[in-house]
């Protein structure tokens, strides 16, 4: 796929990466008002494809399907989306040859890697004399925006989360209204969107969730968060997470109707600015002491853990609805990390990197955060001791075991397996593993 070279047209190109929407996007916005024809972008970073385990990795066609319906919607405007595949390095030095490119847009990204290949392609864009300019877009506030009085980073939620709405209070919160400056798009006609073969993928069968917003669902959340038989959480994680939805327009939904749904989307800010001020965490525990647990991390029980087979129920549900539709409920996302750290005594980050590879919505920042709470480990965690029993979560939580049958038909029979630990001498284990660990 190629455009005709436009030698003598100045152009601005804009590069989407997670914020495949054409509304309330700030760095479109900035790009449609910098006095040059856009050229938007879309690449295909194989640096990130290479890593995937599955071919038919659900969230790689979830990135396809919204890039069609982008496509589409440039197209009301005689323009296209310009889509390539390969090292976005190789990529720019490409487009800098066919176009006469004098700036390119984009909004920033907080995580390591995202941060490594924007200095890398700013150094690039520099040393040919074409400006980089990069925009707030999937947070409402970012890496210096919400600080201790004294300049430094929190790293306890609730204190944060009070500073945030302090903040937000003051703020004018407005969206970025770019209709009236379309006609700033370079005119390219219709160009094709590669398909998911020739990118070396193949649809999944995983279903992915509608991107309206439920406001009934808004409106109970507080009361029905934590039921997973019910559907009482609004599932947009994966469009938080891709930018098929602007968080500013998320925030003034959840200021209109329940301050517990806007609580859960101040978590999601706090772990963005945990990552980007502690980025050894993708790895390190943010409590340095806890990288000394001596792990059991028997694989035998870990495969019994992913394929939903350990005989505890309530964690078995959740690891195949994980399996079988890329979500999982966020109780019981907490309630199975839970069982394998404490009760399998496995090192949380295998379990993180499983469900960075099952989630659908998966977040770097949220999963690495989630995880580390969950052991222990991390900034505002958890305290080590408390241990989730998965039989009373499950009566707690899903008293009627309608969520339990919904994914185990077998419960009840021989098919079922018997549960692989007992409890209680988990329990006892873990706390000896870790008293042994963080003793002085």
């Amino acid at each position: 796929m190629s455009i005709s070279p436009m030698p003598d047209t100045p152009v601005a190109i804009f590069w989407h990466r997670r914020d495949l929407r054409l509304h309330d996007n700030a760095g479109l916005f900035n790009a449609l008002n910098s006095g040059l024809k856009v050229l938007p972008v879309f690449i295909f970073d194989i640096e990130i494809l290479n890593k995937l385990g599955n071919k038919d990795d659900a969230r790689v066609e979830f990135i396809h399907k919204s890039l069609l319906q982008l496509n589409k919607q440039y197209g009301k405007y005689n323009s296209s989306l310009f889509v390539k595949t390969g090292k976005p390095a190789q990529v720019f030095k490409e487009l800098t040859s066919q176009f006469r490119v004098k700036a390119v847009f984009a909004n920033n990204d907080y995580e390591p890697y995202a941060r490594e290949r924007d200095e890398e392609i700013e150094k690039l864009l520099q040393s040919a004399n074409i400006a980089f300019h990069t925009f707030k877009d999937h947070v409402i506030f970012e890496k210096g925006e919400v600080l201790k009085a004294d300049g430094s980073p929190y790293t306890v939620y609730t204190p944060y989360m009070r500073r945030w709405k302090e903040k937000l209070q003051q703020t004018d919160l407005k969206l970025f209204d770019a209709n009236s400056k379309f006609d700033a798009l370079l005119e390219t006609g219709s160009l094709p969107i590669p398909g998911l073969e020739e990118i070396g993928f193949k649809p999944s069968k995983i279903s992915f969730p509608d991107p309206a917003t439920d406001l009934e669902i808004i409106r109970n959340y507080h009361q029905q968060r934590n039921t997973p038989a019910v559907k009482g959480t609004t599932r947009i994680g994966v469009h938080l997470r891709f930018g098929t939805l602007s968080i500013r327009k998320m925030v003034m939904l959840a200021q209109a109707h329940n301050e517990t749904w806007l609580n859960e989307l101040i978590w999601r800010e706090f772990f963005q600015m945990i990552l980007y001020h502690f980025p050894h965490t993708v790895e390190k525990s943010f409590k340095p002491a806890y990288d000394r647990i001596e792990w059991g991390n028997d694989e035998k029980q870990f495969k019994a853990w992913c394929e939903g087979k350990t005989g505890f129920p309530i964690v078995d549900a959740g690891m195949r609805e994980l399996a079988a539709t890329g979500f999982m409920h966020n109780r019981v996302r907490m309630i199975t990390a839970s069982f394998l750290v404490k009760d399998l005594l496995i090192d949380w980050r295998w379990g993180e990197a499983w469900f960075a590879e099952k989630l659908l919505d998966f977040e770097q920042a949220s999963n690495v955060g989630n995880w580390q709470w969950v052991a222990g480990s991390g900034c505002d965690a958890a305290p080590y001791f408390r241990i989730f029993n998965p039989e009373l979560q499950a009566k707690k939580f899903d008293p009627g075991s309608e969520y339990i049958r919904q994914w185990i038909p077998e419960l009840d029979t021989s098919a079922y397996p018997e549960p692989i630990v007992d409890h209680a001498s988990a329990k006892s284990r873990v706390l000896r593993a870790y008293k042994d660990a963080l003793q002085p």
